[in-house]
């Protein structure tokens, strides 16, 4: 249990309330300790009952069963496995910024749940993160399942496919791609690249409350430098799934 422990407390900050949530949640719906029609995100709940934790529950809940085991805990995976490169990553040292994109992500797919009647957004927040590093790791080459490999930049279509083949719908995952792809196009492609101007900027009183751990200018000048992502020893090493390990072109 000390291993698992300490296995926790080296997730980084974010991402590891985030992961407990996204199991607790879960878990108490399942004992039934709260009933998962509480849970869920409905509008009409949250509009004239003004049962205003349904979105943040609706986006930790997943009902866990038979069915949907599988597509929970690979979900589960994406989050851990790349919530934490971002977090350690393009945005390491920066926690607000972390948490400015991970609201500013998680706004839009509840403003997007409200509309379309959506009552699950534990998927598209995950895949908005996984598409934003994806963008900003597009020239790494990863690995699938089966030795398939690819850019980063097609890995959110590719995990399209797969959660349609095992769960048999899209519309979470392409959600969630549209929302990360909104984020890093107006924080990174058109004030950067095409010369716009910048309409997301991280507010001041999420410095405050979660300040740089290094010295610098707070937010974004430059789209965040990309860190090699070291290869994977023959072996495996402990029988991990490579589902999107990163790979420098070139690499053998």
């Amino acid at each position: 249990m000390s291993d698992i422990g300490d296995w926790f407390k080296n997730i980084p900050f974010i991402t590891r309330y985030w992961f407990a949530g996204s199991i607790a949640v879960p878990l108490i719906g399942k004992l039934g300790l709260i009933s998962p029609m509480y849970l869920v995100l409905w509008p009409e709940a949250f509009f004239h009952k003004f049962q205003i934790w349904r979105p943040i529950t609706g986006t930790l809940y997943f009902p866990v069963g038979p069915g949907t085991g599988f597509l929970y805990l690979v979900n589960l995976y994406f989050l851990y496995q790349y919530s934490t490169r971002l977090e350690t990553g393009a945005f390491d040292g920066r926690p607000a910024d972390y948490m400015f994109m991970l609201l500013f992500n998680w706004i839009c797919i509840v403003i997007t749940g409200l509309m379309m009647d959506m009552q699950l957004l534990m998927i598209p927040l995950i895949m908005s993160v996984l598409y934003v590093w994806a963008q900003l790791n597009r020239d790494v080459v990863v690995s699938f399942w089966f030795g398939t490999r690819f850019k980063a930049c097609y890995l959110p279509w590719v995990i399209l496919g797969f959660n349609y083949i095992i769960g048999g719908s899209i519309v979470n995952e392409l959600i969630g791609n549209l929302v990360g792809h909104l984020y890093f196009f107006l924080m990174f492609k058109y004030p950067m690249d095409l010369g716009g101007r910048s309409f997301l900027s991280t507010p001041q009183f999420l410095y405050q409350m979660l300040p740089n751990r290094r010295g610098g200018v707070s937010g974004f000048g430059v789209p965040p430098s990309r860190r090699p992502v070291p290869q994977e020893q023959p072996g495996g090493g402990g029988g991990r799934h490579a589902w999107g390990q990163g790979f420098r072109l070139g690499d053998d």
